[in-house]
């Protein structure tokens, strides 16, 4: 509940303020089980550590884990009237799928990834025999799940073609627009990030393989070669962790921050000192279809939106005029796409006027917590 990525808590709480009785079943990050009382919410936390430093076996062991313990929990609540699991992992499924067996309790599937076609895209599972049984469960949890809901127009579509006829409903990640909001740059947060007069450029999120953040080392040593007054701030932990350290370290960066992962009050003071949002994703076909926590941070904060990848928000970033597409390719690409936005204060505090305004309209998580309890009614 106190990290970046608290949709579930979102949704939870939609369904609490609607009078539902909702008991939340997850991990504990420090690996130690407990049973809190959260505005509401009975959350569960089992103890299974899990962390983005883990490898892909850790992984697969923690997802593991997490079914078993999962099954004998939900044991407790039998006689609820609906599951709602949250992919990924794609395990999840299974202990939906085994209280429909067991206790004849229907469920409703959430997909904020593709698996297994993301670890298969990023050379994670290559045994072409465990491929073809993860895309058989893959189908058969669809198959089984009373509706599915996507977080993407892209995963709605590839899910449609996978089961067709099959009910899928479309909930992407939401913007807390109460939580986050435009402000007015703090002197004191400036000199605490070492950001006074610069414009800032910010990464909040995973270190993970999969978010491709070497591309954006290389976009900062792209701008000090130039001497342009852009700072970068990256924040967050995982496995790339060291690599990303060292790249910097090799590039001699002096306008680049790294900061430890922080609590939702840490990453509202990082925007609050930020013109840029950077969400960054390896350049993979697969991944273009997320629906990424920092992308409706960035909106709801009004922030310009700078993006590495196509797909559907690189569609929505050109039609809403809320931000840029930089070429993962070619770094330069950066400076020469940014360079209009610093040379044009207006310029940003249009696009930034608009990213609050798509973040308001599209994305408020007052608007999709309202569409989402209506899958209950």
């Amino acid at each position: 509940m106190s990290g970046g990525a608290i949709r579930s808590y979102y949704l939870a709480k939609a369904l609490v303020n609607k009078g539902h009785r909702v008991v939340m079943i997850t991990s504990s990050h420090g690996g130690v089980g407990r049973v809190e009382n959260v505005e509401g919410i009975e959350v569960h936390y089992l103890p299974i550590a899990y962390n983005n430093r883990f490898g892909f076996y850790a992984r697969t062991w923690a997802f593991i884990s997490f079914v078993v313990l999962s099954a004998k929990r939900t044991y407790r609540f039998r006689d609820f009237d609906v599951c709602y699991a949250i992919s990924v992992p794609l395990t999840v499924g299974l202990i939906a799928r085994w209280l429909k067996f067991r206790h004849g309790l229907k469920f409703i599937f959430e997909v904020g990834d593709l698996w297994p076609d993301a670890p298969i895209q990023l050379d994670f599972v290559r045994n072409r025999y465990f491929q073809r049984l993860l895309f058989r469960l893959e189908k058969s949890i669809y198959r089984s799940a009373e509706a599915i809901v996507a977080l993407s127009p892209s995963i709605q579509l590839s899910i449609k073609e996978k089961v067709p006829g099959n009910t899928v409903h479309l909930i992407p990640n939401m913007a807390d627009c109460d939580f986050f909001v435009p402000d007015v740059k703090e002197p004191a947060l400036e000199k605490k990030f070492g950001t006074s007069g610069k414009f800032v450029v910010s990464y909040v999120g995973a270190f993970g393989l999969a978010n491709g953040l070497n591309h954006l080392l290389s976009c900062a040593n792209e701008t000090q070669k130039t001497g342009l007054a852009i700072h970068f701030i990256i924040c967050g932990d995982g496995a790339m962790r060291e690599a990303l350290y060292e790249q910097a370290r090799k590039l001699e960066l002096q306008n680049l921050s790294f900061i430890d992962s922080v609590n939702r009050d840490g990453v509202k003071e990082i925007l609050n000192v930020t013109d840029a949002v950077f969400v960054s994703y390896k350049n993979v076909p697969i991944l273009e279809t997320g629906s990424p926590n920092k992308y409706f941070d960035g909106l709801a904060a009004g922030k310009l939106i700078v993006i590495n990848f196509g797909g559907w928000i690189r569609q929505e970033l050109e039609e809403n005029a809320t931000g840029i597409f930089v070429d993962p390719l070619l770094p330069s690409d950066f400076v020469k796409k940014i360079l209009p936005f610093i040379s044009d204060p207006n310029l940003l505090k249009r696009f930034q006027l608009a990213a609050r305004t798509l973040a308001e309209k599209r994305y408020s998580r007052r608007i999709l917590g309202e569409t989402f309890t209506q899958l209950f009614s």
